[in-house]
């Protein structure tokens, strides 16, 4: 199984490749380049593994939550490949592979994800390590002002994403994390990983199906 992976939704641009149970990566923290970058490194990516885009079997794609214009790049890249390939895409969420990132490296069990979605909110979501090793939500993912977010019953969390280094002090008014990792960046290795694992559960859409998610619909502050 050869899956190729796309994450866009934040200042971070990266590219990976599953293959036989190995990912290789092209990851660069470029913001507003992404567009630029995309489609060079696919092909690097690709060049690495010795793999043509006619050789993979899906396509997996961070579908957000995070910057729309880079869902939209991602979401585009991810259909247009997948139509011309005639191949499924795994959507994977941007929080969860945060959560995963964070519990690859630290072991830890429980991550509560906070992503800076500006106009004083953030992107949320609480994730536990399941017994897949992998991560899983926690109710829902939802867009909150900081000092609204849900709690979770129990302690011992760790804090990631740049929700914690916007809006640290009110978000530790309401959750103490044991340790939080703030400078992260979601990673196509981990949404590769999680796209494996999503395409053997039957998680795969056709590409017409793959749409970036928001978690928001009013996207600019207006005036009354």
């Amino acid at each position: 199984m050869k899956i190729l992976a796309l994450e866009t939704a934040t200042e971070a641009c990266s590219v990976a490749v599953w293959m036989d149970d190995e990912v290789i990566e092209r990851y660069e923290l470029a913001p507003r380049r992404h567009a630029q970058l995309i489609l060079p490194m696919i092909d690097a990516v690709l060049a690495d593994t010795g793999l043509s885009r006619q050789q993979l079997d899906a396509l997996a794609g961070g579908r957000g939550p995070g910057s729309f214009t880079g869902l939209r790049i991602a979401v585009s890249v991810a259909q247009g490949l997948a139509y011309a390939l005639d191949i499924p895409v795994v959507p994977i969420s941007t929080l969860a592979a945060m959560a995963r990132g964070v519990m690859q490296e630290q072991g830890c069990e429980r991550v509560a994800v906070a992503l800076d979605a500006r106009m004083n909110e953030v992107y949320w979501g609480l994730y536990r390590r399941n017994t897949d090793d992998e991560p899983q939500l926690q109710d829902s993912e939802g867009v909150y002002p900081p000092d609204q977010t849900p709690l979770p019953e129990d302690t011992d969390w760790w804090g990631a994403g740049s929700g914690w280094t916007v809006h640290g002090e009110t978000l530790r008014q309401r959750l103490v994390p044991l340790a939080c990792w703030d400078n992260i960046y979601p990673r196509a290795s981990d949404v590769a990983v999680m796209g494996a694992l999503g395409l053997q559960r039957g998680e795969a859409r056709p590409a017409e199906q793959t749409l970036p998610v928001y978690l928001r619909d009013r996207v600019v502050n207006t005036p009354p």
